[in-house]
C-alpha cells in the first residue's frame, strides 16, 4: 500500500476507487477498463496539479516521506564494489553516518553520507539519521583517507540535524561538527554533496560544504527544522506551515539565495513514487559535476570552495 500524505487525500481517494474497481472486476465478469482508465487520467492530473504548487510545508512532507529513497538506496544503485569503513577511532561506530569506498560510473570514489532506516528497527539502529560525534568524526577520517589517495568525495546528506542529546554534547558534539565542516573545506580533492530529503542545521552543513551542492528537487534545507522555529518563536509547532513559509526551506528557495548549485529534478509525485527514477537523475547530476571539477589542482579546488562559501549572505 501506497503512503499518501495529508494534502493528497484526494488523490488517494481516486485511486482506492480504482482500486476497488479492479477488484471487482477480478474475475472477469465486468468490463471496467474505460473507467479505470478515466479514473486514472483525473488522477493524473489531479497528482500534476498539486505538486505543481506545493508550498514549503508541503515540500517537508514529501522530502520526509517514509517511502523516499534514503542513503543506502543511492549507494546500492549508484556505487559499485561499496566497501564501508566504520569507526572513528577514538569511541564508537556511529550507524547514523555510514561512509566506505567505492566506483562510481568508473570512478574510484569515497561515499558517506545519512542513513535515516526505514522501518522501526533500522530507524531505531540508524538513530533517525542523527549523528553524534563519532559520526561525524569518523566523516573526518574518511575524508582525511580520501585526501591522501587522491579521491572525490561524494556525501549524501538527510538528516533532520545533529543528534541532541546530553551523551553526545558531553562527547563534544558542536566541535565534532565544526572540524568536520572544517575538512571539508581544506579537501584537495574534488567534494560534491546532495541533499537528498532533509538538510537540518549544522548536522547537514558538516557533510554538505562541498565545491558542488546539489539538491533534491522536493528536499528542504534549512537552520532548524519548521516545528523547531515555531517553538521558538510562536511557542507552539502548530506554526510550523508559517515557519517553513517564512524560512525558504524549499530548493527553489535556496538555489535563488545560492547556497546550492544545482536542483536535481524528481519524479511526478516526488522520488518516493519512482525510486529508481529519481536515483538515476541524481547519479547523472553528480556525474556532471565532478566532470567539472576534473583536472583542478587541490590548491584550486580549496580556494574555489572556500570562496563559495565565504560569498553566501554578502550584499
Amino acid at each position: 500500500m501506497a503512503t499518501f500524505l495529508d494534502f493528497e487525500k484526494p488523490i488517494a481517494e481516486l485511486q482506492g476507487r480504482i482500486d476497488e474497481l479492479r477488484q471487482t472486476a477480478a474475475d472477469g465478469a465486468v468490463d471496467i477498463e474505460s473507467e479505470v482508465a478515466r479514473l486514472q487520467a483525473k488522477s493524473d492530473k489531479l497528482l500534476v496539479d498539486t505538486y505543481a504548487r506545493l508550498t514549503p510545508w508541503q515540500k517537508t512532507q514529501v522530502a520526509r516521506h517514509p517511502e523516499r529513497p534514503h542513503f543506502k538506496h543511492y549507494v546500492a544503485a549508484l556505487i559499485e564494489d561499496f566497501m564501508p569503513l566504520g569507526g572513528d577511532r577514538a569511541f564508537a561506530d556511529d550507524n547514523a553516518i555510514i561512509g566506505g569506498l567505492g566506483r562510481f560510473r568508473g570512478r574510484r570514489v569515497m561515499v558517506i553520507g545519512h542513513e535515516k532506516g526505514d522501518d522501526t528497527a533500522s530507524r531505531l539502529k540508524h538513530n533517525f539519521g542523527m549523528g553524534k560525534p563519532e559520526g561525524y568524526r569518523k566523516a573526518i577520517r574518511l575524508m582525511q583517507l580520501a585526501d591522501k589517495f587522491g579521491l572525490p568525495v561524494i556525501t549524501l546528506v538527510d538528516t533532520s540535524g545533529a543528534f541532541p542529546g546530553v551523551q553526545a554534547e558531553e562527547r563534544g558534539q558542536a566541535e565534532a561538527i565544526a572540524r568536520s565542516t572544517e575538512q571539508c573545506l581544506k579537501l584537495g580533492v574534488p567534494m560534491v554533496s546532495a541533499i537528498l530529503g532533509e538538510g537540518g542545521s549544522g548536522g547537514a552543513i558538516a557533510l554538505a560544504t562541498g565545491n558542488a551542492v546539489l539538491m533534491m528537487e522536493h528536499a528542504v534545507y534549512s537552520v532548524i527544522s519548521p516545528e523547531g522555529c515555531a517553538s521558538i518563536l510562536w511557542r507552539t509547532a502548530d506554526k510550523a506551515a508559517d515557519a517553513a513559509e517564512a524560512m525558504k526551506v524549499t530548493a527553489q528557495h535556496i538555489h535563488e539565495l545560492g547556497v546550492i548549485d544545482t536542483i536535481v529534478p524528481e519524479p511526478l509525485g516526488g522520488a518516493h513514487r519512482d525510486p529508481k527514477g529519481a536515483i538515476t537523475a541524481l547519479g547523472d547530476a553528480i556525474e556532471s559535476a565532478l566532470k567539472q571539477l576534473d583536472g583542478g589542482s587541490p590548491e584550486a579546488l580549496r580556494q574555489a570552495r572556500r570562496a563559495k562559501f565565504l560569498a553566501m549572505g554578502r550584499l
